[in-house]
């Protein structure tokens, strides 16, 4: 058994997307922390934002990583906002490896405004200076990954491949 390789980064980025394919590839089983929370509340992210606010969305992340950093051998891909509270970036550098997805701000933008509906935090940041200011601020957080690739012009697989080969 081996450590978790746990994504991070922010919205669009890819996490989902890679941790499935990546697990895949490497037969680890995979988790998507957001469909996890999704499964427990029995409702959607932009739901649970709706009836009990980011507040209570952020205490199942916290909850889930405890739970999750107990596991080996996972690739689990976080929401963008789990590295903001300082204990769950700890506990994750801790019990796994972490791989920061990143993207160009205007690519970012581009893919998530396919499905705002779908990004709660978008309605509160609703361009794309909103959303840059918004990945600023998060940079200090992101920035303490253990390994960082750009998914700007990348297929999946390439981007799946590069993390193996940095791995």
């Amino acid at each position: 058994m081996g450590k978790n390789i746990v994504l991070v980064g922010f919205m669009g980025t890819g996490k989902s997307s890679v941790g499935n394919r990546l697990a895949q590839k490497l037969n680890k089983r995979f988790i998507d922390m957001d469909k996890e929370i999704e499964l427990l509340l029995g409702m959607t992210i932009p739901r649970i934002f709706k009836v009990y606010g980011e507040k209570r969305f952020r205490s199942e992340e916290k909850l889930l990583v405890a739970k999750l950093c107990k596991q080996e051998d996972c690739v689990i891909s976080t929401g963008g906002g789990i590295i903001l509270e300082e204990e769950n970036l700890a506990a994750l550098r801790e019990d796994g490896v972490l791989v920061r997805l990143n993207a160009k701000p205007e690519d970012l933008w581009e893919r998530i405004s396919r499905k705002k509906e779908n990004r709660p935090l978008l309605k509160k940041h609703s361009s794309i200076n909103d959303m840059i200011a918004l990945m600023q601020e998060r940079e200090k957080y992101y920035s303490q990954a253990h390994l960082t690739i750009d998914t700007s012009s990348k297929e999946l697989d390439q981007v799946v491949d590069e993390i193996i080969s940095l791995l």
